[in-house]
């Protein structure tokens, strides 16, 4: 079996959901058939040390200005130096670094693009930008149908160029009763008490103040005790927020956490208030771990959670409603019916095996394209597994 190099690129390694499947990717990979790299820019975390663990060659080249010549001409050397077949780049700025390194350095391994955010408030230079990074790629991997056909139809793309590969994760170590009960009694959880939990970054996208509205909502003895697992530039407001509105005894900020599926075994279910998500790893891994989910209905999220089957949706943006969900919670009956449906799909979907295979598959169809150019001067056939009907 002919064994290819692949890079996979990034721009920040920090503990964020897109960082979390470039792992997942990276594990999965057939190292019978790929020698996978990483190359990331800025922000390492524990994530790149367990890369380099799993026996990944792992690059990190300093991007230190939006337009950085010296960062480019260093990319540039590491293509001639260890010559892929193909690059995957995970963000546009790693696509667009991909695109100028690969003309400096006079190499064209094959280019794979990505839509992940699904952040639709995004300038229209954004999208002009993106648009270029997508004409220069042989394919685009989108891991949900509605961020794939957004992106289409704000770039001018064909939605052939897309193909829809769904986040995978991996099952979590299960933890013991007798380690659950220490968890939860550590974060403050009292007797009779849920727990709900926040996985991300505090970041204005994930509309973290809508959560402690709803909480300030309802009644005092229906509020769950709120772990919000992740760091960000608005601790801060949120924390004020939450003094404001009489609900801070019952948030607690844990920063980043490396033992997220532990949290994630202790809660009593998982909150997503996000204005935009494209397919959301925080609940995927929640959903993994049979921690019911109540998310809003954005992106691709929907794709992920069935109301009322896997999870419960509730309008963006929409405090009173997510008060509602949250009290529902309440039922226990509901939250274990939500937990088994959960579990099902993610063994049906979204295995890390999964990810891989579909992922890999792209990448032969790129490099039977770019033979098939090589050898007869002409470009190969478009792609043809575009997004959602």
């Amino acid at each position: 079996m002919r064994r290819d190099r692949l890079l996979i690129v990034i721009d920040g390694m920090e503990v964020g959901g897109s960082q979390r499947q470039v792992q997942q990717l990276l594990h999965g990979l057939d190292r019978r058939r790929w020698e996978p790299e990483l190359l990331y820019f800025r922000s390492p975390s524990f994530l790149v040390d367990e890369i380099a663990r799993d026996g990944v060659r792992v690059h990190c080249i300093r991007k230190r200005h939006r337009v950085d010549l010296p960062f480019l001409w260093a990319y540039a050397r590491l293509l001639r130096e260890r010559d892929y077949a193909l690059i995957h780049a995970f963000s546009l700025t790693a696509e667009l670094a991909s695109v100028f390194a690969r003309a400096l350095a006079r190499r064209r391994p094959a280019l794979v693009a990505s839509e992940r955010s699904f952040a639709l408030d995004r300038p229209r230079w954004f999208w002009w930008l993106k648009g270029f990074a997508i004409g220069r790629s042989a394919a685009v991997i989108a891991n949900s149908r509605a961020g794939a056909r957004a992106t289409a139809q704000r770039t001018g793309m064909p939605d052939a160029r897309f193909d829809v590969v769904p986040n995978g994760v991996a099952l979590p170590q299960v933890i013991s009763p007798d380690e659950r009960a220490a968890l939860r009694h550590e974060l403050g959880v009292a007797e009779e008490q849920l727990l709900a939990l926040f996985v991300g970054r505090l970041v204005p996208v994930k509309n973290l103040p809508s959560l402690i509205r709803a909480l300030a909502a309802l009644e005092p003895e229906q509020r769950p005790r709120v772990a919000l697992a992740g760091g960000g530039p608005e601790q801060d407001a949120l924390e004020l927020l939450a003094a404001d509105l009489g609900v801070d005894a019952n948030l607690v900020f844990l920063g980043e956490r490396t033992d997220v599926p532990r949290l994630l075994q202790a809660a009593d279910y998982l909150v997503l208030t996000s204005h935009f998500e494209g397919l959301s790893n925080a609940a995927l891994e929640a959903m993994a771990a049979g921690c019911p989910v109540i998310a809003s209905a954005v992106g691709g999220t929907p794709e992920l959670v069935d109301n009322g089957r896997s999870g419960l949706l509730f309008p963006p943006d929409d405090a009173p409603a997510l008060a509602a969900a949250m009290a529902r919670m309440g039922d226990a009956e509901l939250r274990r019916r939500l937990a088994r449906g959960a579990t099902a799909h993610v063994n049906a979907h979204h295995s890390g095996g999964a990810l891989a295979a579909a992922t890999s598959a792209v990448y032969e169809r790129c490099l039977r394209a770019k033979e098939y150019a090589k050898n007869t001067g002409v470009a190969g056939p478009e792609p043809v597994q575009g997004p959602a009907k």
